[in-house]
C-alpha cells in the first residue's frame, strides 16, 4: 500500500533540502521516505518559488466541472428569461 503524506510534511522534508542544506539521501534517510518522491517535492517546492507552480490533473479536472456548471447555470438563466417573458405576455392577454 502506498504512502500518504500531509502537505505540512512534505513541504518540511523539501525545506530540509532547500533552506537547511541537507542533502537528499540524508533527509529521506531520516524521514523513512522514498527517494523518488522527495526528489519530486523538493523539485515541486523549487518550481512554487520561482513562481510556476504545475497544474495538476485534479485541478484540470476541477475547473473543467466548474466551467461545465457555469455553462450551465447560463442555459438555466436563459430559460428562466424565456419563461417569465411568456408569463408576461400570458398575464397582459388575461388582463384585457
Amino acid at each position: 500500500m502506498r504512502k500518504s503524506y500531509s502537505s505540512e510534511f512534505k513541504l518540511k522534508a523539501a525545506s530540509m533540502v532547500l533552506d537547511e542544506g541537507q542533502s537528499v539521501p540524508e533527509v529521506y534517510a531520516s524521514l523513512d521516505i522514498g527517494p523518488t518522491a522527495l526528489r519530486r517535492w523538493v523539485d515541486q517546492v523549487r518550481k512554487e518559488r520561482l513562481g510556476s507552480t504545475p497544474v495538476g490533473a485534479k485541478a484540470i479536472r476541477e475547473i473543467q466541472e466548474l466551467k461545465a456548471l457555469l455553462r450551465q447555470r447560463d442555459r438555466d438563466i436563459e430559460i428562466l428569461k424565456k419563461a417569465s417573458a411568456l408569463l408576461l405576455l400570458d398575464a397582459k392577454d388575461h388582463s384585457r
